[in-house]
């Protein structure tokens, strides 16, 4: 079976790739790893050719725009990554066969209802990130062979993300005397690389003629605000002595740490048919969190 990765640079395709060896010889995989240098996933045309010449059986689009700011003000670019590749994608695949995991978001969500989002809910999203990335999940969906599978908050040991941010700030500051506002009325699931890597692959081998895992959800265990991830970042590096001491964390509101796009305030996405469907525990985000730390700590960062 061959997949066409995308995004095989960013911290998602990284841990993908990581979690392949359990895969590759075991269902006579090829692993084709794309990136922006090989493809550029804002050229429509250019994806259309890459799909047509490796004519892979699935592509597992981790590629996406993430900056949910910068998209404010980026609005066509964001719309070329997250909606116009995954629509090349579905029109080449569908001249031969071929599968798409579209890896989505809770952004498509605008967090007004205070539980859980189903799979089967409208979306709602608030600013440029979710709407263009909820317009890839539209174009994915209109092709038959194709899943979307949503998840949030997610982090890893590599690129640039508000894990690492705020271990760096908590190293910092903490050697200083000085705090660290973190906005704490905002509510979801911060999810590991490296557990989302394990739903991505699981969700390649679920039963492609059933209709009901179009659509997955797939976190880590839990819930907890951004104020609370970021304690647990300082407590748990500072206990692995990653750190001397963690920095204190003072929460804020939303609307004390304005931000050119709109948040949604809940995002947890209900996940409960979809850990039942891939045959995954889940875990919880402050053990998912310790096993990241873990990973750094042996790498010596």
């Amino acid at each position: 079976m061959k997949v066409l990765l995308t995004g095989s640079n960013g911290q998602l395709g990284k841990a993908i790739i990581a979690e392949s060896r359990n895969y590759v010889s075991k269902f006579n995989i090829e692993l084709i790893q794309s990136s922006r240098h090989n493809m550029d996933l804002s050229n429509y045309e250019e994806c259309k050719k890459i799909i047509n010449f490796y004519k892979p059986d699935w592509v597992l689009n981790a590629g996406a725009y993430t900056l949910v700011d910068k998209a404010e003000s980026q609005v066509s670019l964001a719309y070329a990554v997250n909606a116009k590749a995954p629509a090349a994608f579905v029109e080449v695949l569908e001249t031969f066969g071929g599968r798409l995991l579209q890896v989505s978001t809770d952004f498509v969500f605008n967090g007004k209802q205070g539980f859980p989002y189903l799979t089967n809910q409208n979306v709602d999203p608030l600013g440029v990130y979710g709407s263009s990335k909820a317009e890839g999940e539209k174009a994915a969906l209109e092709y038959i062979n194709s899943r979307v599978l949503r998840t949030s908050w997610v982090y890893g040991p590599t690129g640039k993300n508000f894990f690492l941010t705020i271990l760096r700030l908590h190293s910092e500051r903490s050697k200083n005397g000085q705090s660290l506002q973190v906005v704490s009325d905002q509510i979801g699931v911060p999810t590991s690389t490296k557990t989302l890597a394990k739903a991505c692959w699981k969700s390649i081998f679920l039963d492609s003629n059933n209709d009901s895992y179009r659509i997955l959800h797939w976190t880590d265990a839990g819930a907890a605000s951004w104020f609370d991830f970021a304690v647990s970042i300082g407590e748990i590096a500072a206990q692995l002595n990653i750190i001397e001491s963690p920095a204190e964390v003072i929460p804020i509101s939303t609307k004390e740490y304005p931000t050119p796009a709109r948040r949604p305030p809940y995002s947890i996405l209900d996940c409960i048919d979809t850990r039942e469907a891939l045959s995954l525990n889940p875990v919880h985000w402050r053990k998912a969190l310790e096993n990241v730390l873990h990973d750094l700590k042996n790498q010596g960062t």
